[in-house]
């Protein structure tokens, strides 16, 4: 692999610590809890103490309290690098980027990126766990609201219709990413849900949003999750093997769902991703893994389409190819389970992963080659999107 550019070697980026709560449907402890407890075990991860984060970057999901306030929650002194970031499920790793920015210009040393949500309220509906957010809307959004569109279900839905039209996607074919990643969520003790699906099975579920069936849809997670970014020399001589930061990019299309737009047919990974590759000195085809945003299986599909591993409109042949996805497939995508059977951390869920993998600590799950890890990140719909490659090696 060459050199992505001229930063020196020892101040490259890289992740050296990575902390997960419990995942799912855990009940009591707020976000804000989850997230505190998060950077800890990111921390200990990482063989280091709190002193030594000179740098704090926050994420909040739909509940409140993961702010600014995690400073004082977690003790943390004269702070060099401190935001809250937002920009949806594009978030996770646009504070990776900007931490490793920090790193390599020595802004900051040891900085560590958050996020945690508690959407989940026992005895309550998942379906309700994003329900209580609407406010009225006015002017354009008037229009789509009285046209049915009421939330991300139904704006995926009318994306992935255009696709299905466009192009000639089915049903059948996003099943078949479903099918997939729930057999990679089986040797995945993490995730929550393991047990396999059939592509019958996906057919049979309920509709949440024409074209979406049930299993096309990400579940919802209460938990938190933080990395520890710091330069790749001091890395390697922490407790974790160093994955390094090798490239990445950002794209906000800003949909406005009026003519001539483009939603449902390309998204920002076409400009985030070969921006990530260029900058890491790889291409596709050097991508050993590939952890891809996937609220809905529609999003993974077009994320695919978009980075180059298949031709544009041909995602729908690409992921229903035999012996293309899943733990015995040619690609491998999503090796956790991902959002739709893993655990729903927003771009959380795909840059864990990403670190498990590249550390070569996924268990039954392991990718024999992890040299080049590519994660996306999806937020709003279709609106924002980050990309990052991680690398055991620069």
């Amino acid at each position: 692999m060459t050199s992505r550019r001229e930063t020196p070697a020892r101040r490259r980026a890289a992740i050296a610590g990575l902390g997960l709560t419990e995942l799912g449907k855990v009940y009591g402890p707020s976000a804000r809890q989850f997230a505190a407890q998060a950077v800890r075990r990111a921390v200990d991860d990482a063989g280091i103490g709190l002193s030594d984060i000179d740098g704090l970057l926050v994420s909040a999901g739909t509940t409140p309290g993961v702010d600014l306030s995690l400073q004082v929650d977690l003790g943390l002194r004269d702070l060099r690098l401190f935001t809250q970031m937002q920009a949806f499920g594009s978030t996770a790793g646009a504070m990776v980027q900007y931490a490793a920015m920090a790193v390599e210009a020595g802004m900051a040393d040891t900085v560590a990126c958050v996020f945690a949500d508690a959407p989940l309220r026992q005895g309550k509906a998942t379906g309700a766990a994003y329900g209580g957010r609407r406010t009225t809307p006015t002017g354009w959004g008037s229009l789509l609201g009285s046209s049915g569109f009421a939330g991300p279900n139904s704006f995926y839905a009318l994306a992935a219709r255009r696709h299905m039209k466009t192009y000639g996607t089915t049903s059948e074919q996003l099943g078949a990413i479903a099918v997939a990643q729930r057999a990679w969520a089986a040797k995945n003790p993490l995730a929550q849900l393991r047990e396999p699906i059939t592509l019958a099975d996906h057919q049979a579920s309920r509709f949440i949003a024409e074209p979406f069936h049930l299993l096309d849809c990400c579940l919802v997670s209460n938990g938190g999750a933080a990395v520890i970014v710091t330069s790749a020399e001091r890395a390697a001589s922490l407790a974790q093997p160093a994955v390094q930061v090798l490239g990445w990019g950002q794209s906000h299309p800003g949909n406005s769902f009026r003519r001539n737009d483009n939603l449902g047919l390309v998204s920002g990974a076409a400009q985030s991703g070969p921006a990530a590759m260029e900058m890491a000195g790889v291409t596709i085809e050097d991508i050993d893994v590939a952890e891809i945003y996937d609220c809905y299986t529609f999003t993974a599909l077009l994320t695919l389409e978009d980075y180059g591993f298949c031709g544009k409109g041909e995602g729908g042949e690409f992921v229903a190819t035999p012996g293309m996805l899943g733990p015995d497939g040619k690609l491998a995508v999503n090796t956790g389970g991902g959002q739709l059977s893993s655990y729903y951390l927003w771009g959380m869920t795909p840059l864990s992963e990403a670190i498990i993998q590249a550390r070569g600590q996924g268990g039954e799950r392991q990718v024999p080659k992890h040299d080049t890890v590519l994660v996306s990140g999806n937020g709003g719909i279709l609106d924002h999107h980050s990309t990052l490659v991680l690398g055991t090696e620069g």
